[in-house]
């Protein structure tokens, strides 16, 4: 029996503003010159993530007081409707091609992202899939393997875009959710295996996928070419030193680190404010994760504590990956820094997922 709410986790609540405010003021720091060069405006990318971040929340303080059982109705049909996206964007002369992938729908510059939205409809879907008491997860064709089946559809339709970063951030946080779930070990290890030869299989069937682990490996072995992202990046990050150079008084995003108010936006951060202000965003995210995890579980029931480990989890792979690839530790791919850069879709969904993780702290004991 579910239990009556409270207050929200004023921890969680906090660390999701703060991170909100940082990368808003780093999106005008770090793309006010590109911004300029492009569009004459200085304000252009901050006056649209302002918006983005008034939407976002907005949908967050709708979802923070939404019964979330009430999204046990919706997780089906959301999950159509992501999938039916994902097949519209493939479509040529319907979806745009930014960045070399064929991953947004929209008009001009406004446009959504389907593999954002397809993120938290399948946290919803696992979540309430696996959350039935007649549901076996631990037998392998009956309990495990269904699941993997959607999800594997969903990371293929991601990949035709293609979209790595994204497919990989659903991948990671829709298995941490099967084996919260139950799952046996050795079933997902078998399977491990059998992914990562898949995974190596696309590396190679996409030579900018092998550059990328060639220029991670080695980037002064093409320092202008596949190299040049990760070099720049750290040329950012080193000279920050402690306190950093200064709120906007970083040089690298004159148009050295490519797209710094999106994928490099902790590069150009740790260059203005130093280590203390990249160790704060990295505090602030384990508030947010530990928190996160705490709800996880604290709160009354399955469909609830999945949730909320799914949640997070998207949150940890995805802060994982960006500031992994941003210091050198990770192949290039790309991937946003949650809450911090540059992106409306990707903030508005983040909002509306943290509203949902805010819900269920509600119910936690």
């Amino acid at each position: 029996m579910v239990k009556g709410r409270s207050a929200p986790d004023f921890w969680l609540l906090a660390s999701i503003l703060g991170l909100l405010t940082i990368g808003i003021v780093m999106v005008y720091s770090a793309g006010s010159v590109l911004a300029f060069h492009d569009y004459g405006d200085s304000f252009y990318f901050v006056k649209r993530q302002l918006l983005f971040a008034v939407l976002g929340l907005i949908a967050m303080f709708f979802t923070m007081n939404l019964d979330y059982r009430v999204l046990k109705k919706y997780a089906k049909p959301l999950l159509l409707v992501c999938f039916a996206l994902l097949v519209i964007v493939l479509i040529p002369g319907i979806g745009v091609v930014r960045g070399g992938a064929r991953s947004w729908l929209g008009i001009s510059s406004f446009g959504i992202q389907p593999s954002e939205f397809m993120k938290l409809g399948m946290i919803l879907f696992l979540s309430y899939w696996l959350s039935k008491e007649d549901y076996r997860i631990t037998q392998f064709t009956k309990g495990l393997l269904p699941p993997l089946g959607v999800i594997g559809l969903a990371f293929g339709l991601i990949m035709l875009q293609p979209d790595l970063g994204t497919g990989t951030v659903m991948l990671g946080a829709s298995l941490l959710i099967v084996f919260t779930a139950g799952a046996k070990i050795r079933h997902l290890a078998g399977l491990a295996a059998v992914g990562a030869a898949g995974f190596v299989g696309l590396i190679l069937a996409a030579p900018y996928r092998l550059q990328r682990i060639t220029a991670f490996l080695d980037p002064w072995s093409d320092p202008l070419g596949a190299g040049y992202q990760i070099i720049q990046s750290l040329y950012a990050i080193g000279p920050g030193g402690l306190a950093g150079l200064g709120l906007g008084m970083s040089r690298q995003k004159y148009s050295y680190v490519p797209e710094p108010q999106t994928d490099f936006i902790f590069s150009i951060l740790a260059e203005e404010l130093g280590f203390i202000g990249g160790l704060l965003v990295l505090m602030l995210f384990l508030i947010l994760i530990w928190r996160g995890m705490r709800v996880a579980m604290t709160v009354d029931d399955m469909f609830g504590s999945l949730l909320a480990v799914g949640i997070v989890g998207m949150v940890g792979v995805q802060v994982v990956i960006n500031i992994g690839v941003v210091i050198g530790l990770m192949p290039v791919t790309g991937i946003t820094l949650p809450l911090i850069s540059y992106g409306g879709s990707s903030l508005t969904l983040m909002l509306t997922a943290l509203g949902i993780l805010l819900n269920l702290s509600r119910y936690a004991r």
